[in-house]
């Protein structure tokens, strides 16, 4: 069906710009638009001109002048898709735009699905699956380094690295399935030293691109950073700070904030979704309980949480606090400590302080600063961002960011540990040969040589209309 329809869509978002740009592609493409298009050359014919250019002119419905436009031509099969594409530039009025799209449609197109260009250019070869999910990712990005995993991913970083590893696990299955062939005989083509440290290698590979999803998952979606510690130690304060912003109401009254306060930005390319909760206390009031039971779910959710303690307080009070926020994260979560409101206590007892969590807590960052100062905020700006600038710095990194992609992954991993088992037991070469046939059934899936209908519905599904 996709072979034989041509579709249209506005490609430009919705609204009211300088200029718009509408879509066409199939094998109809550029004899649709010679139907309503008047060339400002006289002579000039759209079937005959060269790829790659531009011709100005106006649309017409019967001899109605639409607009004045200019048409860019881009034949198959060097072209997104791999077919015709004609792009037309117009005027950005919203009834513009949909007077030419419904004029392409009376002359013969079809109205495009969402991310049926993309689905197009997969259909037809010019890109892979997880090059397509890419596309939609750079479109999404919000940041430098999501948009730099995201050109990384459609120019097809993450492909080539899958389709190595691949190519070299489909020799090694052949050389088995001649073996299955001539199982009488008791033939080995394969080399299982070679096969073993190719299943080794990729276990290698595959271990570490899932270990790369923590970091692509949150370069992504924005690293979530939860601010917590007791009532007016000055969460609120250090979240207007970091914003810039009066985002979160300052009080001198305990049990202010009673819900989660979010916002984002970004330091060094990366997004920050920082999380002002509740303070932490124990309390009857039936509302602030909700807060605080809420603001646990925030830390267990968080991949940094900022605990703040009183530089005023007790050593002790400081580090059993310190210690209650430890026992609702895990082992993956990044927690500092922040010694706040410095401009109130003298230097003994912030020297006190600090040994006392430290002692305690030796492997926990600790800084000292004043929110309602700004003191020190721009070094933990810098902190924060310091977590992440190793993978971020590092060009040639392939970053998991896609649940599909970790999930597959994820399988491979789990059948490539069972053909390493298979090969140090010396079981039979059958069950072996079904453990690598699967490592090849779940890259496949990543790519797109082995796909369903369903997963392409739900991938291209996501993207915009006329992309």
């Amino acid at each position: 069906m996709i072979k034989d329809t041509t579709i249209a869509a506005i490609a430009t978002p919705a609204g009211v710009g300088a200029i718009a740009v509408i879509r066409l592609s199939g094998n109809k493409a550029i004899s649709i638009c010679e139907k309503v298009f008047r060339p400002k050359k006289k002579g000039l014919v759209l079937s005959q001109q060269n790829p790659y250019t531009i011709h100005f002119g106006s649309l017409l419905d019967n001899d109605r002048i639409v607009d004045e436009v200019l048409v860019s031509l881009f034949k198959a099969p060097h072209s997104y898709t791999g077919e015709d594409i004609v792009e037309i530039s117009c005027h950005g009025s919203t009834i513009i735009q949909q007077e030419i799209l419904e004029l392409l449609i009376r002359n013969g197109a079809v109205p495009a699905q969402a991310g049926e260009f993309t689905l197009r250019a997969f259909l037809n070869g010019k890109m892979d699956l997880s090059q397509a999910e890419g596309v939609a990712d750079l479109i999404a990005s919000s940041s430098e380094a999501s948009r730099r995993v995201a050109i990384d991913q459609m120019r097809g970083g993450f492909s080539n690295e899958l389709k190595t590893l691949r190519e070299k696990l489909l020799h090694f299955i052949s050389m088995i399935e001649l073996e299955l062939d001539f199982s009488e005989e008791e033939v080995e083509f394969a080399d299982r030293t070679q096969l073993r440290e190719l299943i080794s290698d990729m276990l290698h590979q595959t271990t570490k691109l899932l270990e790369s999803f923590k970091y692509g998952n949150v370069i992504k979606q924005g690293v979530p950073v939860a601010i917590v510690g007791k009532p007016n130690v000055g969460k609120s304060t250090l979240l207007n700070k970091i914003l810039n912003e009066e985002k979160a109401i300052v009080s001198e009254i305990a049990g202010t904030t009673r819900d989660a306060i979010e916002d984002t930005i970004t330091i060094k390319g990366i997004n920050f979704r920082f999380i002002d909760t509740a303070g932490l206390r124990h309390t009857t009031d039936v509302i602030e309980s909700i807060g605080i039971e809420r603001a646990y779910q925030k830390i267990s959710k968080a991949q940094v949480v900022l605990m703040m303690v009183d530089a005023n307080d007790q050593p002790e009070k400081a580090t059993h606090q310190i210690q209650n926020v430890i026992d609702s994260t895990s082992n993956n979560q990044q927690i500092i400590v922040l010694i706040n409101k410095t401009d109130m206590a003298d230097e003994a007892a912030l020297k006190i302080m600090e040994q006392s969590i430290s002692k305690q807590f030796s492997e926990i960052e600790m800084l000292r600063l004043s929110a309602k100062h700004s003191t020190k905020i721009p070094q933990l700006l810098d902190m924060l961002a310091a977590s992440f600038e190793p993978v971020l710095s590092n060009s040639d990194a392939v970053i998991v960011t896609n649940a599909r992609h970790f999930d597959s992954l994820y399988n491979a991993k789990e059948n490539l540990e069972r053909a390493l088992n298979a090969l140090d037991k010396q079981i039979p070469t059958d069950l072996l040969a079904m453990d690598i046939r699967q490592v090849l059934h779940y890259i496949g899936e990543i790519t797109g040589e082995i796909t369903t209908d369903e997963i392409l519905g739900s991938i291209f599904s996501k993207f915009c209309i006329g992309k």
